[in-house]
């Protein structure tokens, strides 16, 4: 799953959550649900800061990206 795929679902989890109706054992379902999205979120945004740390300008003021572990 996507980036903005996850943050999407999240989103509609945080409006799920809000409605009063929603019982203890959904909730929990949700919430569940919430924490795995928001580790994929997390993740991948770990994996693009990496890269950008990665950005290296080279003498004629260039930029290039070294690929992890390369």
């Amino acid at each position: 799953m996507s980036f903005e795929q996850s943050l999407t679902r999240l989103e509609e989890i945080v409006r799920e959550l809000e409605r009063s109706d929603v019982d203890l054992e959904q909730a929990l379902r949700l919430f569940e649900e919430g924490i795995t999205h928001l580790r994929s979120a997390g993740a991948s945004l770990s994996a693009v800061d990496a890269r950008v740390q990665q950005l290296i300008e080279a003498a004629d003021g260039s930029f290039s990206v070294t690929e992890l572990g390369g």
